[in-house]
């Protein structure tokens, strides 16, 4: 209760005529992260469900848990499978804190589950954390000088942001990619629900074309410099094998984004977002019915001895971004298709282009990103022409 009486006389400086008055967006959102809100609703019709914004923005933060575990684990396991092989790197690495840190600590075992997990976690948490602070620095901003509350949206752009970045990308490109993707990828749109293209791919787009040598390639996936570690998409491109098994690209044990290598890591919080009902099912089946049904295309057509033509539907599954894409990314809410018969339009469109960038173009070996912000602006559009053909039906029906 000593909380309580001291929230309560702190509010009245918050509000409308008090010294601090623009700040209280930021005192609303301190207060309700301690207790609910004093308001309630008057009317005589309204909602009563457990499940709102606060709820399901927590739960999809809880979903990335799996993901965030496997990508740092496999972060770690690259670079210290890479110091074993070249023990001069590691005197190089050495010389700096995570090298001096890793020493006095874990080590560099390869063979270590916790020597690969705190080492992944040296490059990832700092990452995290300036896409963090800056992320609330936007939104505490556009809240105090908007006069509205601190949407609890950003707490998953924050998150989901860091986790389809390279491990080692320089912290002032991810401050300016988080700065972005919040700024002009939502809050010039009025905030969380009215944005119509998910923040977090828009500031991975604005790093991919504007810092290309930082965000792709294959020097920027595996966290030790001098070491270059192509994705099997990339080894795909090049014409040549994958260089792993499906099993281990299932489990994540590959150079690539954080959060995105690991498939069964992004499964296990996609379930506990299907349970819950915070994602559509029927985006998630949409594309991968898309996708499976544009790759058994392009195996039929495709030249002989083309690695991407001839690349089966299950093996795209499990590589690059597209199961965190799906599970994650395309299922945003507010920047997917509203209607049901429009989730399952979008969710096919976003499946076959995918496939048709990584098959097709040679420049975009991956294609999840620029597939998914392709349905973004393709979804209004697909709802109005669902929404119109609803109404012509029951125009019809009534004639």
């Amino acid at each position: 209760m000593g909380l309580r009486r001291f929230l309560d006389r702190l509010e009245p400086h918050f509000k409308k005529g008090g010294k601090f008055e623009r700040l209280y967006p930021l005192f609303e959102a301190g207060d309700t992260f301690f207790y609910r809100p004093a308001y309630i609703t008057r009317t005589t019709a309204h909602v009563r469900d457990a499940m709102d914004l606060k709820r399901i923005m927590i739960i999809v933060v809880f979903a990335a848990i799996p993901a965030m575990l496997a990508g740092m684990w496999n972060v770690g396991f690259q670079a210290n499978s890479a110091y074993q092989a070249n023990r001069e790197l590691l005197f190089k690495f050495l010389e700096g804190w995570r090298g001096a840190f890793l020493q006095s600590t874990v080590g560099f075992d390869p063979a270590s589950i916790w020597a690969n997990l705190v080492h992944g976690a040296v490059y990832f948490l700092p990452i995290l954390l300036t896409s963090v602070i800056v992320g609330i620095f936007w939104e505490v901003f556009f809240a105090c000088v908007r006069k509205h509350d601190i949407s609890e949206g950003i707490f998953v752009t924050m998150v989901l942001f860091p986790l389809i970045l390279p491990p080692n990308i320089p912290l002032w490109q991810v401050a300016l990619g988080i700065s972005f993707g919040v700024v002009l990828g939502k809050e010039v749109f009025g905030g969380t629900g009215f944005n119509f293209l998910n923040p977090a791919l828009t500031g991975r787009a604005f790093l991919f074309f504007a810092y290309p040598s930082r965000i792709s390639g294959d020097a920027v996936w595996t966290a030790v410099d001098g070491v270059s570690g192509a994705t099997p998409l990339a080894l795909a491109q090049e014409g040549t094998e994958f260089g792993m098994s499906w099993m281990q690209a299932f489990l994540g044990v590959m150079p690539g984004s954080t959060g995105e290598t690991s498939t069964v890591a992004v499964l296990l919080g996609g379930a506990l977002m299907i349970l819950t009902g915070v994602v559509s099912l029927r985006i998630i089946v949409g594309i991968l019915l898309g996708a499976a049904a544009t790759s058994l295309l392009f195996n039929f057509i495709g030249p002989a001895g083309n690695v991407l033509f001839a690349m089966p539907w299950y093996w795209h599954f499990v590589l690059g971004g597209f199961a965190f894409g799906t599970i994650f990314m395309a299922t945003d809410p507010v920047s997917a298709a509203m209607t049901n018969r429009g989730k399952w339009i979008y969710g096919a469109l976003i499946g076959v282009m995918v496939i048709l960038i990584r098959v097709v173009n040679p420049a975009f070996p991956e294609g999840m990103m620029l597939a998914i912000l392709f349905g973004n602006l393709c979804a209004p559009l697909i709802d109005h022409f669902v929404v119109s053909a609803n109404i012509k039906r029951r125009m019809a029906r009534h004639v």
